[in-house]
């Protein structure tokens, strides 16, 4: 028995009772030669995104099946970190886990993984560990600049939607992810105003 768990623009989630599927859905204002492939294209990318980034020690669902727009990997039990931030009071440990976000944010950018969608919603807190989930917007990027995208909007994610207790998370972060290039770059983006409303 599988229920609707999330529909987004690209796709939707069904969940089994150990599994979820992710789904791309067809666009009919696409040519189907055409959708056909970005959908292969982008089910294909986001499970390599995936193996690379638990390669690189970053927690995330395993895959246990890939169809061609299709991708069947493993419930994980957790609370969202957006609703266990909204819960939590302690601050002891919420600096905990968020330098934990910024460690793992290190491994992946480490690996040149672009989240893509670095956000509280796509982050599981299971008993402590924390996992990243939907690399549906995720690429590959050399880039210092993408990487400091990624560190923007988790932190435009802090402010709005964690504004009480986002300075604390952000320097949590920050002390966990600690690749210098990267947070100087990060400045510079803030400064140039391009990347706001993102």
């Amino acid at each position: 028995m599988k229920k609707v768990l999330a529909q987004g623009a690209e796709a939707v989630l069904y969940k089994t009772d150990s599994e979820v599927i992710k789904d791309r859905i067809s666009k009919g204002y696409r040519i189907k030669q055409i959708d056909d492939q970005l959908r292969k294209r982008r089910t294909k990318l986001e499970a390599k995104l995936l193996s690379d980034a638990a390669r690189a020690g970053v927690p995330t669902p395993k895959i246990l099946e890939l169809k061609k727009t299709e991708m069947t990997f493993e419930f994980i039990d957790g609370i969202k970190v957006r609703d266990w931030l909204d819960a939590e009071k302690n601050k002891v440990e919420i600096k905990k886990i968020c330098k934990q976000i910024g460690e793992t944010t290190a491994k992946m950018h480490s690996v040149n993984i672009i989240h893509g969608d670095l956000t509280t919603s796509n982050m599981i807190n299971k008993e402590g560990k924390i996992y990243f989930i939907d690399f549906g917007l995720g690429t590959h990027s050399l880039r210092i600049e993408d990487k400091a995208v990624d560190l923007h909007l988790f932190k435009e994610c802090l402010v709005s939607k964690h504004h009480n207790i986002w300075k604390t998370c952000w320097e949590a972060f920050i002390e966990g992810y600690k690749d210098l290039q990267v947070i100087e770059r990060l400045k510079k983006v803030e400064k140039r105003g391009r990347y706001k409303g993102h």
